[in-house]
């Protein structure tokens, strides 16, 4: 078999990509070295490479980092999806920025190449009582951890506005620090909790929690794009965040602020690591047979479940389905909440922007919003 190869490129947005050979495959991180995506892109990018479609083609990964990450897709956007051997590679923050900021890409312009159905995992410091505080780090895609934290020591019952005042009274949430920052203070005990995606959780976190430091607090579940419900996580059975919230209150989750967070956690977590291209690039169905036959090299398999975890690959046409089923869980009522509590609570510059609701799910929904939520979600 040929030899293939990995190659990383740091690259300023502004700059040109002169070090990349014409026939190279660049896909594009919207984060720096060593952060959450770019390990993942890393990790992924190895094996994409020894994919038999590609045909020996390199495989180069840019850097495009930016404030909240969004300088990637936006450039993506603007100029690198017209170039045919460009994937853009999408992470939670992207798809929590898409719902709610004046983004300048858009996922119905591209077509899914692969994405990994993946989950983010909080832990918290062993002996910690959320009900006496809780301090956690911000940053990009951080939006369903500020919420799950707020609703678990809150309970059902409140409104948006008493959510916000439980949020600014019981959560510290600190501003300003890095990827490598934020471990360290939780490490420390500076943060008492923390979150990650699958591959820093094994990497960073499980050791603490083998330690007896630690321990795993909930996870958000799993999309299953043919039931648009949130499906426990089979690395971590029994922690997803309903589960753990109705064990301590005795009832599943339920308002408007669980809706805004059922919605927000599903578009981060179901495209938090997902390969991009324009319509129509005449690549599309070579680069997509290249993630079918990655997602069932064994030898791939086996990395991907050390390194990663056990989690499902979504190929092609199913991807621009996950998309639809996105789509349709945006709700006005959801919508509204989720802009207030993170203008309100998390200091976000967040916008409701009305065409982004689906009058689809307000019309299947006109119940009771509480009976669809336990539904989708149960």
């Amino acid at each position: 078999m040929k030899v293939k190869s990995v190659k990383s490129v740091t690259i300023a947005v502004a700059m040109a990509v002169s070090t990349m050979a014409v026939a190279d495959i660049e896909l594009m991180s919207p984060q720096k070295p060593g952060s959450g995506t770019s390990v993942w892109a890393n990790i992924v990018a190895t094996e994409f490479a020894k994919a038999p479609a590609l045909q020996g083609e390199n495989v180069v990964i840019s850097y495009n980092p930016g404030a909240r990450d969004m300088a990637g897709p936006n450039k993506f956007h603007a100029t690198k999806r017209f170039e045919d051997n460009v994937i853009m590679i999408s992470h939670g923050g992207n798809g929590i920025s898409y719902v709610q900021e004046n983004v300048k890409y858009n996922f119905k312009d591209y077509d899914s190449v692969c994405h990994q159905n993946l989950n983010i995992i909080m832990s918290k410091h062993v002996g910690v009582n959320e009900n006496e505080g809780i301090s956690h780090a911000a940053g990009s895609g951080m939006v369903p951890e500020g919420l799950a934290i707020t609703m678990m020591i809150g309970g059902n019952g409140k409104t948006v506005d008493e959510y916000i005042d439980i949020f600014n009274d019981k959560v510290t949430w600190i501003n300003g620090l890095k990827g490598s920052e934020r471990h360290l203070a939780f490490t420390r005990g500076e943060l008492t909790a923390t979150r990650a995606n699958p591959a820093q959780y094994i990497a960073k976190v499980q050791p603490l929690v083998d330690a007896g430091k630690v321990t795993t607090w909930l996870h958000h579940g799993i999309l299953d794009i043919e039931t648009g419900k949130t499906n426990d996580d089979p690395n971590y059975l029994g922690k997803r965040f309903e589960d753990v919230f109705e064990a301590k209150w005795g009832e599943k989750p339920n308002g408007d602020l669980y809706a805004a967070y059922a919605l927000i956690h599903s578009w981060r977590d179901a495209i938090q690591k997902a390969l991009w291209v324009n319509k129509g690039n005449p690549n599309t169905a070579k680069f997509r047979q290249a993630c079918n036959e990655m997602s069932n090299n064994p030898e791939s398999i086996a990395i991907f479940h050390k390194k990663i975890g056990k989690y499902d690959w979504v190929v092609g046409e199913d991807g621009n389905k996950t998309i639809d089923v996105l789509h349709s869980l945006i709700t006005k009522d959801a919508l509204t909440a989720l802009v207030k509590f993170n203008k309100e609570a998390l200091g976000l510059n967040s916008v409701y922007k009305p065409g982004m609701v689906s009058g689809e799910v307000v019309t299947k929904t006109s119940e009771t919003k509480e009976g669809f939520w336990n539904n989708l979600f149960k």
